[in-house]
């Protein structure tokens, strides 16, 4: 069986020769008497052990560790630390004891993110996420060990330990030591670490932002949705730290958190993704792309869909209100470009008001004339009569006021488009079809003496 693939049931099937160890001065004779008392022991007995004297334990672990190198010790001492941690995690703060003031504990793990081979990795990535997140937060210049920075040994200082584990989970991010383990094991971890104000900054310093966005994708196995779900966490952590936003902004972050939010049925990703929203939502540029994007209606949406989480209610309620007032902030111009990339086109005041027109005109140059290849594609795939109608006005009304607009409509192959409706049987789209095409073909100079 490949290494990489070894369980931790495996791992503590393994016969350890603690005696050689001793008489070659690698434990002391106290160690080797834990040990024995400790190891192939049922977990209740083990439990008991850890209650009466857990912190000495945790001196014998972190000493085999760092003074022993032999792969299958290293790999069953971890196995043994995981077990103890994951039967109870709040065994944890035993890694921060006082008697273990001068005991660097963080050391030998942080060392075995880069020495093992994957099992090494993966445990020590765990074990270390686990005591990090157990240390008292007390005051400044503290060391790994929650301990005052004044012990005679030679300490990791926690900001060390935590750029360390930020360098490894991108480093797994960018190319895993395991196939199908490594990103999400790094997700995970990161999911616990990024709540740490010094884990965001060093995430982001090690253009992190940027690994976590190809991840968020719809997604359908058991497997998948874990993934997916600590991903959307670890951006919603990000949401609370201004650099991170900035990364966010200029990524398709949202785009891809919207996708994911109008396709997921599970209520944990929905939720995480509605408290981003809603964190984003005053920042920057956010609610004016939400809107364009078109997050109104499918917060509308998920309203209408029984959740049982009161917290994610309100915070659709919340993003709801917030998006009204960022609707109301709106120019005239971001009112008009909702309504046009939304499809939603209608006789509002804006579209037959010159002032708009002349004081927006060079709006339409945005994104290399987005706006007017949708209302193109709207002529195309439109059948709401009322919408062509405006799509053919509002192109006429770009040929009369865009110094070069005939050129530029004429270029975007919008003709065609547009004589075709001459012959539609309603009466609105074809006198505005028959505007558009007079324009087109009289030019801007003439334009201005037809009226609508």
């Amino acid at each position: 069986m490949a290494q990489a693939e070894l369980t931790t049931e495996q791992v503590l099937k393994r016969d350890i020769p603690w005696e050689t160890y001793m008489a070659t001065k690698l434990i002391s004779g106290t160690d080797l008497q834990l040990l024995r008392r400790y190891d192939n022991r049922s977990e209740s007995y083990r439990a008991q052990l850890l209650d009466d004297d857990g912190p000495a334990y945790v001196r014998v672990f972190v000493n085999i560790l760092r003074d022993i190198f032999k792969e299958e010790t290293v790999e069953y001492v971890l196995a043994l630390v995981d077990e103890m941690l994951t039967a109870n995690p709040k065994r944890a703060r035993l890694f921060h004891d006082r008697s273990l003031a001068n005991e660097d504990t963080y050391e030998p793990f942080l060392r075995l993110l880069w020495k093992g081979n994957w099992y090494v990795q993966e445990k020590s990535c765990k074990i270390l996420a686990l005591i990090v997140s157990a240390r008292p937060k007390t005051h400044d210049g503290i060391t790994a060990n929650g301990q005052a920075s004044n012990s005679k040994s030679k300490v990791t200082f926690i900001d060390d330990v935590l750029k360390g584990l930020v360098e490894w989970l991108c480093a797994q991010l960018k190319k895993p030591s395991h196939p199908s383990r490594g990103v999400p094991t790094a997700i995970s971890c990161l999911a616990t670490l990024l709540k740490e104000p010094v884990v965001r900054a060093s995430f982001v310093q090690a253009d992190g932002v940027k690994l976590l966005i190809p991840l968020i994708s719809p997604a359908s196995t058991q497997q998948s949705i874990q993934l997916l779900y600590e991903t959307c966490l670890c951006v919603w952590l990000l949401s609370y730290y201004e650099p991170a936003i900035e990364y966010l902004a200029t990524s398709r972050s949202l785009p891809r958190l919207i996708e994911v939010v109008k396709s997921s049925t599970k209520e944990k990703v929905v939720r995480v993704i509605v408290l981003t929203f809603r964190n984003l939502l005053s920042k920057g540029t956010f609610g004016a792309q939400m809107v364009d994007l078109g997050l109104p209606q499918i917060v509308q949406s998920l309203k209408a869909q029984a959740w049982s989480d009161e917290d994610l209610l309100e915070a659709l309620n919340q993003l709801e209100d917030g998006l009204k007032d960022n609707i109301k902030k709106l120019s005239s111009f971001d009112k008009y470009k909702q309504e046009v990339l939304l499809g939603h086109l209608d006789w509002s005041p804006m579209h037959k008001d010159p002032v708009f027109w002349r004081e927006n005109i060079n709006n339409f140059e945005e994104n290399d004339f987005q706006i007017l290849r949708v209302l193109i594609t709207i002529l195309d795939t439109s059948n709401d009569p009322r919408a062509l109608a405006v799509a053919c006005f509002d192109l006429s009304q770009f040929i009369q006021h865009h110094p070069a607009g005939r050129i530029i409509v004429t270029d975007l192959k919008a003709k065609e488009r547009v004589m075709k409706l001459m012959n539609h049987e309603n009466a609105e789209v074809t006198k505005n079809a028959l505007l558009c095409i007079q324009r087109l073909f009289l030019g801007a100079k003439y334009a201005s003496f037809l009226q609508a």
